[in-house]
C-alpha cells in the first residue's frame, strides 16, 4: 500500500494531543515532499587506494588490446537461478486476471538443480556468451565457459588474434586469489596459443563489471515476471535477448560435474608460465601459451628427478642477474638491511635479498621459497617484507620475467620432492 504509515507515528502524535489517522500522518508527510522510497545501494564502503589507478590500468590494457584487433571480453557470474515453477521478479503481459501460478514458496525441487549462469561479453563485438552450468560455480567451470566461447565464437571473430584480455571482479571462482582460476587459465592458453591476460576490478566495485550492466541486466528484464521453469526456458530467454544497441547473445547448457576443494600445490603455482605485470601485479598479470616441458621417463618407468643444487637459486635465467650484479645488489642493500643486533638469523642476508629477487622475478611465493632456502613459512614472510623496504628506499625495481625461464622446472620438482615429506609439507591453497 503506497500510503503505508508507521502506526507509531499516529500513537505518539495522539499521546501529544493531536488526534490524527494514518491518513492525515501520510498527507502531511506529502505535503513535506516525502515519498515511500526503497534502500538505495550507493555506499561502496572503504576503497583501495589504487582504485582509481587500476581502472585507467585496466582501460589502458583494454584500449591496447582493442586498437590491435585483439579481443578483449569481461567475465562474471550471475547469481544462481532456480528452475522449476517458483516466483520471478517483475511483470510481463497477460490476461486480465490470468497471471501465471507459480508456488507460495520458493523451495528448489529436488529434481530440478538450479542453473548457474557466467556470461562473457565482447566489449568491442557487443555480443554475449553465457553458459549455464548445473553443478558448481569452480574456476573450472569459469575457465570452461570461456573456453567455450573461444572455441564456438571468439576464434571466428578474431580469427588473426594471438592474445587476449580477461576482466574479471577480484573475487568469486574467477578472483585474483584463487590459484585454480590461474592454473586453468594456464592450460587455456597453452591449448588456444593465446597469450592471456586477467586484469582484476579493485576490490568492491563488481557493480562496474560490464557483464553485469551490459549482458545480465537486460537478461533478466527479458525474462521478468516469467517462471525459468526449465532449462530450456532459460537458454531461450537468453538467446531472445537483444538492444536498441544491437546486443545479441547466445547461450548454452553445461551439465559436467565440478567439483570443489581441489587444491593447487605450490609447485603446480610455481611452474605456471605467468608473470605479473609491474602495477598491482596480484590485480594484473599474463600467463603465456607455454605447455610444461615434457619430462622423458627413465628405463624403470619412473621421470628422472631434474638435477638439484642450491647454486641453481643464482641462475641468471632466474633471477635475471649476472652473478657481479647479484653480489652488486646485496652489497648495496647490506647496510640498510643487515642490522647485525640479536639472534642471528636463520638465513644469510645474501640468501634473503636472493629469495626477494626470485619473489619479484619469477612469482615464487613465500611457501616455495621456503622449502627450497630450508626455513619456514612464517620466516620467509618477514623477509620478504622486510627486504623490499631498502629496494624500494635505494629505488631498485625487480622486473618480473616476461616468459618464465625453463629453470623453473628443476625449481618445482624440488618443492614437490620436499612437499611430499612429512617434515616439510606445504598446505596446498585452492
Amino acid at each position: 500500500m503506497d500510503d503505508e504509515v508507521d502506526p507509531h507515528a499516529g500513537a505518539e502524535l495522539t499521546r501529544q494531543g493531536h488526534r490524527v489517522g494514518a491518513d492525515t500522518v501520510a498527507g502531511l508527510l506529502r505535503q513535506e515532499g516525502f515519498r515511500l522510497q526503497a534502500n538505495a545501494k550507493t555506499l561502496e564502503g572503504s576503497q583501495h587506494a589504487d582504485r582509481d589507478a587500476q581502472f585507467r590500468y585496466l582501460n589502458e590494457q583494454a584500449r591496447d588490446h582493442r586498437d590491435a584487433g585483439q579481443p578483449v571480453i569481461s567475465v562474471d557470474t550471475k547469481k544462481k537461478e532456480l528452475v522449476g515453477d517458483f516466483h520471478n521478479h517483475g511483470r510481463s503481459w497477460r490476461p486480465t486476471g490470468d497471471p501465471v501460478p507459480v508456488r507460495v514458496h520458493d523451495f528448489a525441487d529436488p529434481q530440478l538443480v538450479k542453473a548457474i549462469p557466467y556470461g562473457i561479453y565482447d566489449l568491442a563485438a557487443n555480443t554475449g556468451w553465457v553458459h549455464a552450468g548445473t553443478d558448481h560455480d569452480t574456476a573450472a567451470f569459469a575457465v570452461e565457459s570461456i573456453r567455450r566461447w573461444w572455441h564456438d565464437q571468439g576464434r571466428t571473430d578474431y580469427p588473426h588474434a594471438s592474445r587476449l584480455l580477461i576482466t574479471a571482479d577480484a573475487g568469486g571462482s574467477n578472483g585474483y586469489r584463487t590459484r585454480a582460476w590461474k592454473l586453468h587459465l594456464a592450460r587455456l592458453a597453452a591449448e588456444t596459443k593465446l597469450v592471456i591476460t586477467a586484469c582484476h576490478l579493485p576490490p568492491g566495485t563488481s557493480k562496474w563489471n560490464k557483464t553485469e550492466h551490459r549482458l545480465f541486466s537486460h537478461i533478466t528484464m527479458n525474462w521478468r515476471g516469467r517462471p525459468l521453469t526449465s532449462h530450456e526456458v532459460i537458454l531461450e530467454s537468453i538467446a531472445a535477448t537483444t538492444t536498441r544497441t544491437g546486443l545479441r547473445a547466445k547461450a548454452e547448457l553445461d551439465t559436467h560435474t565440478y567439483p570443489t576443494g581441489l587444491g593447487v600445490g605450490d609447485a603446480e603455482m610455481a611452474a605456471l608460465p605467468l608473470t605479473r605485470h609491474t602495477f598491482h601485479g596480484e590485480w594484473n598479470y599474463t600467463l603465456h601459451p607455454q605447455p610444461t616441458p615434457a619430462v622423458p621417463a627413465a628405463r624403470n618407468g619412473r621421470p628422472p628427478t631434474p638435477r638439484w643444487s642450491p647454486a641453481l637459486l643464482s641462475d641468471p635465467e632466474l633471477t635475471g642477474l649476472a652473478p657481479h650484479q647479484l653480489q652488486h645488489l646485496i652489497r648495496t642493500l647490506a647496510p640498510a638491511g643487515d642490522t647485525r643486533r640479536g639472534r642471528p638469523p636463520r638465513l644469510t642476508f645474501a640468501d634473503q635479498v636472493l629469495a626477494t629477487v626470485l619473489h619479484l622475478r619469477v612469482n615464487l611465493a613465500a611457501e616455495p621459497l621456503a622449502v627450497l632456502f630450508n626455513s619456514s613459512r612464517t620466516a620467509m614472510h618477514r623477509t620478504l617484507l622486510k627486504t623490499r623496504k631498502p629496494l624500494e628506499a635505494q629505488g631498485i625495481t625487480i622486473s618480473p620475467a616476461i616468459t618464465p625461464p625453463t629453470a623453473l622446472t628443476a625449481l618445482r620438482a624440488r618443492v614437490a620432492t620436499q612437499s611430499s615429506s612429512p617434515n616439510t609439507k606445504i598446505k596446498a591453497a585452492g
